[in-house]
């Protein structure tokens, strides 16, 4: 056989491992159980941390403030340092939409070894511990969530016994690049990390989605969060881990009615997005880039081109290889499409995605070797020193 046929054969072995191999990552009714509802509602403090989120707030902040919660509860926002007035905005929604106590604080600027973010929340921590409260729920300044979001998540984690309880909030999908680009994102995120194999107790398997965590607080103590994970970038990640390897039980999936309402209109606002954090996830290690780089080109593009090529050159087993390989993708891909609420037909396009996801993962380590580390929210990380971020 030519090299063709052995490389789409390879592939369609890929996709039949991923298809059945992987956790069923490619299926989405990994969702908050229904349960029965405790006798006594424990205590929660929200902590958000938010810098320059003025734009976002009035279309978040007042579902946190709105949360029809049996027990006490209150919200610490942190002002990490923002030029365009989000704490007195904060301030402001809280005076006219009421509901519950809100706390503005400011941290200052994070010291050498901290993220602005992991500082920021740790800063919220520490004004959340003189309430002693038994949960925190972390979650950003763009999310929000449905005036029940609160009493599930706590529910669920009591009736689970989960230490750690996170949902992917449902990204914006409206501009044509967000649907192009978005649902692949969480179906790539459930691919690496599947949702099955995170709540299982003693598997390495860790994730959460960091719009979205209830944790409880015996469980960050006791595995030292933030501090323990001051250093990382994909902080969401690194935070599971850590309560995971500290014995914690966890849980993640997909979020009904809990949304974000930050846009990515552009391009340009999704690659950076993505490339911001994408070489950390692969350690900073030329290597696993390479292997990546490979990995994303014999899964995703080598499909199409065989079937092209092998129509072309009047190969069939290329062609029939290559064309069950992107079946296989396509169908795969159907569940995000639904949950998302988009159009079947993009399915097709997920190879299109891939190759853009394929530049972007590229461009994030030209620029970390460019000694531009990860960029948001106008700061930059670059720590060539930190132990590396395990996936």
């Amino acid at each position: 056989m030519s090299a063709l046929v052995w490389t789409a054969v390879g592939s369609l072995a890929a996709w039949l491992w991923l298809l059945l191999g992987q956790g069923f990552f490619w299926r989405t009714d990994m969702r908050l159980p229904p349960c029965r509802e405790p006798d006594d509602w424990p205590s929660v403090c929200v902590v958000v941390p938010a810098r320059d989120e003025a734009a976002v707030l009035p279309d978040s902040l007042p579902s946190l403030l709105a949360q029809d919660y049996p027990g006490r509860a209150e919200i610490f926002l942190v002002d990490d340092g923002s030029s365009d007035g989000t704490g007195e905005l904060a301030r402001e929604l809280a005076r006219r939409y009421g509901g519950l106590p809100l706390t503005v604080g400011s941290p200052g600027e994070p010291p050498a070894g901290w993220t602005g973010k992991l500082w920021a929340v740790r800063h919220g921590i520490g004004l959340a511990r003189a309430r002693a409260p038994e949960y925190l729920l972390l979650t950003d300044a763009d999310i929000a969530h449905a005036p029940d979001s609160l009493r599930k998540l706590v529910a669920a984690a009591r009736a689970g016994g989960f230490d750690l309880v996170s949902q992917m909030a449902r990204l914006r999908v409206e501009s044509v690049w967000e649907r192009l680009v978005v649902p692949a994102f969480v179906y790539f995120f459930a691919q690496l990390y599947p949702f099955r194999w995170i709540a299982v107790k003693g598997s390495r398997t860790a994730a959460a989605a960091g719009g979205c965590v209830l944790l409880r607080t015996e469980a960050a103590e006791r595995a030292r969060i933030p501090d323990a994970v001051r250093h990382a970038v994909i902080d969401d990640v690194a935070v599971a881990r850590a309560v995971k390897g500290s014995g914690g039980h966890i849980w993640l999936g997909l979020a009904e009615n809990v949304d974000s309402v930050r846009p990515y209109p552009r391009l340009h606002d999704l690659w950076r997005m993505v490339s911001r954090s994408a070489y950390a996830q692969l350690r900073h290690n030329p290597l696993v880039l390479a292997g990546t780089v490979a990995g994303l080109a014999v899964v995703y593009l080598v499909p199409p081109v065989a079937l092209f090529a092998g129509l072309a050159a009047g190969n069939a087993g290329a062609a029939v290889a290559g064309g069950l390989a992107w079946l296989l993708m396509t169908l795969t891909y159907l569940p995000m499409l639904r949950y998302y609420r988009q159009p079947l037909w993009i399915a097709p396009s997920l190879p299109v995605t891939a190759f853009l996801y394929l530049l972007m993962t590229v461009d994030s380590a030209v620029q970390h070797y460019r000694g531009r580390g990860a960029a948001w929210k106008g700061r930059t990380y670059t720590r060539p020193d930190a132990a590396p971020e395990q996936p």
